[in-house]
């Protein structure tokens, strides 16, 4: 008996003892804890490391990476310091499953948080590439070897009229070549849709005619909502026999696309090209440049009018006309404008090799010494 007491108060005596001991022992662990998740903190919300040069950092993501792919390459850029705690903070908070590929700007300095946060939002860097309407091919080419993010050469200029016009998103190494694809299989689709739902009785009779008509309507006028009118001169004009007339297919005879510079000369007005639809009966043999949805709209559909011809007015759009004589005066208003109330009539347009006035527009005039330039008859 007495020894088992003796045992009960040694037992006694050392439990305060083994009590401070694990009390003194949960106190580190709690010293650890709180150290190691002030360290966490830190890391995952603090300042990250500055960009090496400027104040972003542009980092490219390949589609189908996984969370060790992307570690190294943000590890590699110097946007994140550790590829372990990457891969420890999307885990844990479950962007694993979330990040998205493409092309990042990330901020000099961005925390973890941050960085992870603009991945999984996908908050990518979008670039674009415009082709204007109206723009040739040749012109088209000149925009994507530009764009110093694309890749790869052209290897020979597309068919005229086989790229829509459109802004594209591109992204960086993407080639010039796969660009020019997506133009053509958009001018494809378009084509084929508004063609379905073309007017009766059109003198343009495949997708293709209607394509050049559309591109010379295009170059005639800059005014969305001249195209309609433009387009039914032309269209009454090609039901009637009569040449089309048109100063941009002259352009396109000399320069293939690329803008003149200058006026059109006398000896250019008359001179046979395949595409000078002052000498040649119909349509070019091909578009003169790459049609928006309006023209080739506007060519399929084309108003009801008695109009056949039409010259600038001077103010950016044109005057329209019925007869040739009320054409004519048209013109003599327009000339006016371009030479000066002050000039001797008859100076300049009329020598050969002279240049005629500046502007897109159809005209019909008499040269000094020779005969009238006027539209071939039916």
């Amino acid at each position: 008996m007495a020894s088992w007491r003796g045992r009960a108060q040694q037992a006694a005596q050392r439990r305060p003892g083994l009590f401070a001991g694990l009390l003194a022992a949960s106190a580190t662990v709690s010293l650890f804890l709180i150290a190691g998740l002030i360290w966490a903190w830190s890391v995952y919300y603090g300042p990250g490391p500055g960009a090496r040069q400027g104040e972003t950092t542009i980092v490219t993501l390949a589609s189908g990476s996984n969370v060790d792919a992307i570690g190294a390459s943000l590890r590699r850029a110097g946007v994140i310091r550790s590829t372990d705690m990457f891969k420890a903070a999307v885990s844990l908070t479950g962007a694993d499953r979330r990040l998205r590929a493409g092309e990042y700007e990330i901020p000099s300095r961005a925390s973890l948080s941050t960085v992870i946060r603009t991945l999984t939002e996908g908050r990518v860097v979008r670039h674009f590439v415009t082709l204007p309407e109206g723009w040739s091919s040749a012109q088209a080419i000149d925009i994507l070897m530009a764009e110093e993010l694309l890749s790869g050469e052209v290897p020979a200029v597309p068919a005229e009229g086989s790229l829509w016009p459109e802004t594209y998103e591109i992204s960086r190494g993407e080639t010039r070549q796969s660009v020019i694809r997506r133009m053509q299989l958009a001018a494809d689709e378009n084509l084929a849709r508004l063609w379905a739902q073309r007017a009766g009785n059109l003198p343009v009779r495949t997708p293709e005619e209607a394509v050049i008509l559309a591109s010379i309507v295009e170059k005639e006028t800059g005014l969305a909502a001249e195209r309609p009118r433009v387009a039914a001169v032309f269209t009454n004009r090609l039901r009637q026999s009569m040449r089309l007339e048109s100063d941009p297919t002259i352009v396109y005879g000399i320069t293939q696309g690329r803008p003149l510079g200058r006026g059109i000369r006398l000896s250019e007005l008359r001179a046979p090209t395949p595409w000078n639809t002052y000498v040649i009966d119909g349509l070019p043999p091909t578009p003169i440049a790459n049609p928006g949805r309006d023209a080739l709209r506007a060519v399929l559909n084309p108003p009801v009018t008695d109009e056949l011809f039409f010259v600038a007015d001077g103010s950016g759009g044109h005057a329209f006309a019925r007869t040739y004589d009320e054409h004519l005066r048209n013109v003599a208003r327009w000339r006016a404008l371009e030479r000066g109330a002050a000039a001797p009539p008859g100076e300049a347009g009329t020598a050969e090799g002279a240049a005629l006035p500046a502007g897109e527009a159809v005209i019909t005039l008499e040269p000094e010494g020779g005969a009238a330039l006027r539209p071939a008859q039916p």
